[in-house]
């Protein structure tokens, strides 16, 4: 039956009588079942339903685990170990919740690297993919307020050190940071407001994902060719063949997910933050998550540059890493999406995933510590932050404008289906005409 077919899923009785005044169900059946997709996806698209199941997983277990979390600085380090110990299943919904801050932050990485990867970002889709950029600033909001609230070592001494670059603001600065903490000092205020805060920016985040699939119903999804559906030939309804691919995707995810939750549910965690907040004791190290390494090792890496000192200019640098995510579509000058065809670029991209593994090893070790390569941890840190500018701001622009392209096919289907590609596709010389044309 076609995508298109008017009987198909169809509602009755009661659902019929509520769809006629509420046309939910029918929205539904048109957003996520009739919508066509073209038909190549490959496994990286599954990410996009991955991160949506984490979402309203975390909402979840956030819920019930607030029902009994206890935001006073004097009661919030006990009530937490209360939940472990004595709520029933207490200790699954915590472990769900904290590993699921992990995978969480991993499933939207690997979606935003899927995006650069294939050019998702590239029009007519710019504001889906600055919509993402949006959520992910609000991830890494709501993920620092809540490594807060168990007022452990680090809870404390994490809030102390990364509220306190905002100092480094002229003029401002102060008075940001102490109205912030509530007062002049992390105390019972600063916890107040972080755990309102972290209970209510996941809903915000909601907000913001259903804009982002509005977005992307409007022109439709990207494809592994980069080249938009030509016709129904080219695409395929998104239930069954997605809906199922997608839940194959969610049963590996889940027992990965499992693995961490029931046999190393502290892996990603530290053991200092296993003590009481202390104000008198400053940890030896004070590390944020694994996700936030990469642009801690921005932050520390940065020298004096000219009248700014490497305070602010770490500051500068940390949120401008994030800030040129915003201006991407418009920096990548290629007109072709797929990296599939640009060969140059492509090796280019495996740089930068390489560049960001590097920096968040960077920022899991002491600036002044050896590396094993026989140099300072702070110099590969600047290394890692120039190439990462550099990708952004100067190579996306001249590639765009040097690179020469593979031809690009003339459609979906003459691509993923036998018997065009055996020869039942457009001449090659019309593919090469087009490009050219582009070009």
């Amino acid at each position: 039956m076609s995508a298109g077919s008017p009987a198909a899923g169809k509602p009755g009785g009661f659902v019929n009588w509520v769809d006629s005044r509420l046309p939910v169900f029918s929205y539904l059946q048109k957003e996520y079942g009739e919508y066509p997709a073209p038909r190549n996806f490959n496994y990286w698209w599954n990410f996009g339903a991955l991160a949506m199941f984490i979402l309203v997983t975390m909402i979840a277990t956030g819920l019930l685990l607030a029902m009994q979390y206890t935001a006073n600085t004097e009661m919030a380090f006990d009530s937490v170990q209360r939940i472990m110990r004595d709520v029933n299943f207490g200790w699954l919904l915590r472990f769900l919740h904290m590993n699921g801050a992990s995978f969480f932050f991993l499933v939207i990485y690997i979606h935003m690297g899927r995006g650069l990867y294939y050019g998702s970002y590239k029009a007519p889709r710019e504001l889906l993919w600055m919509l993402g950029v949006v959520i992910l600033l609000l991830m890494m909001a709501t993920a620092f307020m809540g490594y807060v609230l168990p007022w452990g070592q680090l809870s404390f001494w994490g809030a102390t050190v990364i509220t306190n670059l905002f100092s480094a603001i002229p003029l401002v600065g102060d008075g940001i940071v102490t109205w912030l903490w509530g007062g002049f000092t992390v105390d019972n205020p600063t916890l107040n407001r972080f755990f309102t805060l972290h209970f209510l920016l996941p809903f915000l985040i909601v907000g913001v994902v259903v804009l982002h699939v509005i977005a992307l119903h409007v022109h439709g999804s990207n494809n592994p060719l980069g080249i938009d559906p030509k016709g129904p030939q080219d695409t395929v309804p998104f239930h069954p063949y997605y809906t199922m691919k997608d839940s194959f995707g969610l049963c590996v995810f889940l027992l990965v997910y499992a693995g961490f939750v029931f046999f190393a549910p502290n892996w990603f965690g530290e053991p200092e933050n296993f003590v009481p907040a202390d104000p008198l004791v400053t940890p030896l190290e004070i590390l944020p998550e694994w996700y936030f390494l990469p642009f801690f090792a921005i932050l520390r890496s940065v020298p004096d540059i000219l009248f700014i000192d490497a305070k602010l200019a770490g500051v500068l640098a940390m949120f401008g890493s994030i800030f040129v995510l915003f201006l991407l579509p418009w920096l990548d000058t290629s007109k072709v999406r797929s990296c599939r065809f640009r060969p140059t670029y492509k090796w280019f991209f495996w740089i930068l995933v390489l560049d960001m593994i590097l920096l968040g090893y960077v920022g899991g070790n002491q600036p002044d510590d050896l590396s094993p390569l026989g140099v300072r941890f702070i110099v590969l840190g600047q290394i890692g932050t120039l190439y990462y500018f550099f990708h952004f701001l100067i190579l996306l622009p001249l590639l765009g404008k040097i690179e020469r392209p593979r031809p690009l096919p003339a459609s979906i289907s003459e691509a993923v289906l036998p018997a065009n590609r055996a020869g039942g596709g457009a001449p090659a010389g019309a593919t090469a005409q087009r490009m050219e044309k582009a070009r």
